[in-house]
């Protein structure tokens, strides 16, 4: 007789802020955050962006019920943990519509849509102009 597989219960989310992807990987669990292989607290250096990673899961009171799993990658520390953020807000929406109310009001649901502006030619950044000289 076969053994019967057990089935594992997974929710994914995808979060982006500026030019990081974030994949976010959701399992019941004891609320270990697990980023690129390490945990949270080696991979981000800086304790607000680690509060801001744990937001989501802390408005919705599921601190300690969810193993997170994250793939991250593009930009710096900030924009990786804004998308991480939203990252684990889209997931704990497949995990419990019922969160979604919560996580709206805290307006963790909505994707940060400021980008970086292109250069334009005759100018030397996006906006910066050469020095002007009368002479």
């Amino acid at each position: 007789m076969a053994a019967k597989k057990k089935q594992v219960v997974m929710y994914h989310g995808t979060g982006r802020r500026k030019s990081s992807t974030a994949r976010v990987y959701l399992t019941p669990g004891t609320g270990d955050i697990t980023v690129n292989g390490k945990s949270l607290d080696d991979y981000l250096p800086l304790e607000t962006q680690r509060m801001l990673v744990r937001s989501p899961l802390e408005t919705t009171d599921t601190l300690g019920a969810f193993n997170v799993n994250v793939n991250v990658q593009g930009g710096g520390y900030t924009g990786q943990s804004g998308a991480i953020r939203h990252g684990i807000s889209r997931a704990l929406l497949v995990a419990g519509p019922d969160y979604r109310a919560v996580l709206k009001a805290a307006g963790f649901l909505t994707r940060d849509p400021r980008q970086k502006e292109r250069k334009k030619y005759g100018l030397k950044g996006a906006r910066r102009a050469p020095q002007f000289s009368k002479r």
